[in-house]
């Protein structure tokens, strides 16, 4: 867990920082296009589509836009048809990704992928090369400012969440992929999140150094970087030294 708390940190801070709205409004318009595709354009029936809704709006995302997209989903306007696709794959110091990626074009999407990962001394994997060393959870980051750790503590066992970590400005609280919707519920009559999401929590994690940690955060901020990645998950540890800089 404490590595997806790191690296979530740091792209907070950055996120704040870069002029990158176009292609973040881009990535959050895609997944509310597919999850109309998928369920319908009915947030109220279809809760992929509500929580998309709920990412965009958070980052500021036009009315205009997100209805757009409901509408490109639903096949009431024309627009690009994405798929869904996940690839896996091994970092520097052999660190564990899972990234979804919603793209127009897979064979461009992988090329480009694998490109991202041999330039960082990594590899793009085959299907469930990493994946088990992942499980499935609800995630759910809320500001510590809001609470002291011990009452946040309180309320997150109370809710039904099994675990929560601190790191930087932030509690990251997981749970059940099944009781997910009942925890999130329960917290947010008491707190604002900053997210929440079902993500993929690694099993174990890796520790790495700070010269390997570098060439990780540059392999991230590529990744990140690209139209096509939705989400990244991964499984190390940085460094103290290097969080500090």
């Amino acid at each position: 867990m404490s590595g997806h708390s790191h690296w979530a940190t740091i792209k907070h801070k950055k996120g704040t920082a870069d002029a990158r709205r176009g292609k973040l409004w881009s990535k959050l318009c895609r997944a509310i296009q597919i999850a109309a595709k998928e369920s319908g354009g009915n947030p109220d029936m279809n809760l992929k589509l509500a929580n998309a809704i709920l990412d965009a709006r958070a980052e500021s995302v036009p009315n205009d836009n997100i209805t757009r997209s409901i509408k490109r989903g639903t096949g009431e306007l024309e627009g690009i048809s994405y798929e869904q696709v996940t690839y896996e794959g091994y970092g520097p110091g052999g660190v564990a990704f899972m990234i979804d990626a919603l793209t127009d074009n897979k064979n461009r999407s992988a090329a480009e992928m694998r490109k991202m990962f041999e330039n960082s001394n990594g590899n793009l994997a085959g299907a469930n090369a990493v994946a088990f060393m992942f499980q499935r959870k609800g995630l759910i980051v809320i500001p510590v400012s809001v609470a002291g750790e011990d009452q946040m503590m309180n309320d997150v066992l109370e809710a039904g969440a099994e675990n929560m970590e601190t790191a930087g400005e932030n509690y990251f609280i997981t749970c059940a992929v099944p009781d997910f919707e009942n925890v999130k519920k329960a917290l947010s009559r008491k707190y604002k999140f900053v997210s929440s999401e079902i993500s993929m929590i690694p099993k174990d994690v890796v520790k790495v150094d700070e010269e390997t940690g570098r060439k990780i955060l540059n392999l991230m901020e590529n990744l990140d970087d690209s139209e096509d990645v939705q989400k990244i998950y991964h499984n190390f540890v940085l460094p103290e030294s290097l969080l500090g800089k």
